[in-house]
């Protein structure tokens, strides 16, 4: 069987409002289960797709102020 995992996550959250979006990502975060993992970056992937330069060195600065927490 052929499985593809990001056409199946993206088809998950099409039309979903920011309030449906922010809840799938708020319940992956919490469950706490590596099996989300995947779908969380398929979402970062979007995310990073569709940001502009300025957008992205700001998600790379914030990760590595997170990462320097560690």
């Amino acid at each position: 069987m052929d499985l593809n995992l990001r056409k199946a996550i993206k088809n998950n959250i099409a039309g979903n409002n920011d309030e449906e979006l922010q809840a799938t990502i708020v319940d992956a975060i919490q469950s706490g289960e590596e099996k989300m993992l995947p779908g969380l970056g398929v979402l970062f992937e979007m995310i990073w797709e569709g940001a502009s330069e300025d957008d992205k060195d700001s998600m790379l600065n914030l990760l590595e102020q997170e990462a320097n927490k560690l």
